[in-house]
């Protein structure tokens, strides 16, 4: 599992107008709703627990957000003193064996990680490993931290490569890295790198299948300010070719740049949208765009703000605008299909079926 986040309206002045409405409705914290979907999962898959979640970076609507001391709006967990919210709502009814994120056990890269989001997720570690739970820092470069716990030998061609995290970026070859951030030492506080940046990121293959994802990565550079700021496409360029990309930054303005489409070359695109601005017309333009690479794809959202369709005439264009996005793949690794399940209701039915695609 990667990331579950949350986000609530009421924290921030005029915020609550940007949101898409809460899916299927706000009777339930978002974290509680992604864990009833997950167990659901789980149910067919006849698991009970969940063996790695890796969370992308530790902002909010990847990891949850808590109304400090508002024990209401984000209440206590009863394993420890930490508030529920996102992951922590999804942990407190399924089981995690172990957790890996961009930064334990220090969480001071590039600085000392203090929100109080943030802070409520450090409590909630310490707490999952007095408990059992283990928790890592992702290694990147390597194929080893993610591996299966059934029958590996069952499935020899299933493997999970650790593209990058804090700018650390795996070179192609074998298990090397390079850093592509400048030490903190050459930077002032200010020219940093933010921590979308610093977002960990994943290739999934599994025969001829390649899944790729990477947080709220982007290639913002301030107008030339910082050189070293596209990371995303750096990344992209180590991942190479694959079936599905999810939007980095939710295809955000500062995300889904060229060179990242172009190194990506995605048969699917799935955006994980939550506000007006996701996503943006140059994101979409540039995942939609045949000059970058020729053929056809696809693009889902998995929410949309009615707005967005009249804003960004381009919305006509892509395959869903909402709904749950399945993939399913061959048993042989060599196609995969596309489900959209409803989402408006607690448990949709298949709205659409697309596939199957061939691999490359």
């Amino acid at each position: 599992m990667i990331d579950a986040g949350s986000i609530l309206s009421n924290l921030e002045p005029m915020r609550d107008k940007y949101l898409i409405d809460p899916r299927p409705n706000a009777s339930l914290r978002p974290g509680q709703w992604i864990a009833r979907y997950v167990q659901r999962c789980l149910a067919d898959a006849d698991r009970l627990e969940i063996d790695y979640f890796l969370l992308t970076h530790f902002h909010q609507d990847h990891m949850g957000e808590i109304a400090p001391g508002d024990f209401k709006a984000s209440p206590m967990s009863r394993y420890g003193s930490y508030q529920l919210g996102g992951l922590t709502d999804v942990a407190e009814v399924i089981p995690i064996k172990k957790i890996i994120d961009r930064n334990f056990p220090s969480y001071d890269y590039p600085t000392l990680l203090n929100m109080p989001s943030q802070k409520n997720y450090q409590d909630f570690v310490r707490s999952f490993i007095q408990r059992g739970g283990r928790v890592e820092r992702i290694i990147p470069g390597i194929a080893s931290q993610v591996v299966l716990t059934r029958k590996p030998e069952k499935f020899p061609s299933f493997s999970i490569r650790n593209l990058a995290a804090n700018g650390e970026v795996w070179t192609g070859v074998e298990n090397e890295t390079r850093q592509y951030f400048p030490a903190l030492a050459t930077l002032a506080a200010e020219d940093y790198p933010t921590e979308n940046k610093c977002s960990l990121a994943i290739r999934l293959s599994y025969g001829k299948f390649d899944y790729f994802s990477a947080g709220d990565m982007d290639h913002e550079v301030e107008y030339g300010h910082l050189p070293w700021g596209d990371i995303e496409s750096v990344v992209a360029r180590a991942s190479g070719p694959v079936e599905v990309a999810v939007a980095d930054h939710h295809g955000w303005v500062d995300a889904c740049g060229p060179d990242w489409v172009r190194a990506l070359r995605a048969k699917t695109y799935v955006i994980n949208a939550w506000d007006s601005a996701h996503p943006t017309m140059t994101s979409l333009n540039n995942m939609l765009s045949k000059e970058l690479y020729p053929g056809p794809r696809m693009v889902f959202s998995t929410a949309m703000k009615p707005e967005s369709v009249i804003a960004l005439r381009r919305i006509a264009e892509i395959t869903s605008q909402n709904g749950h996005v399945i993939f399913r793949v061959a048993a042989d690794g060599s196609s995969f299909e596309v489900f959209v399940k409803d989402s408006s209701v607690d448990e949709g039915k298949v709205l659409a079926h697309y596939g199957p695609f061939f691999c490359s």
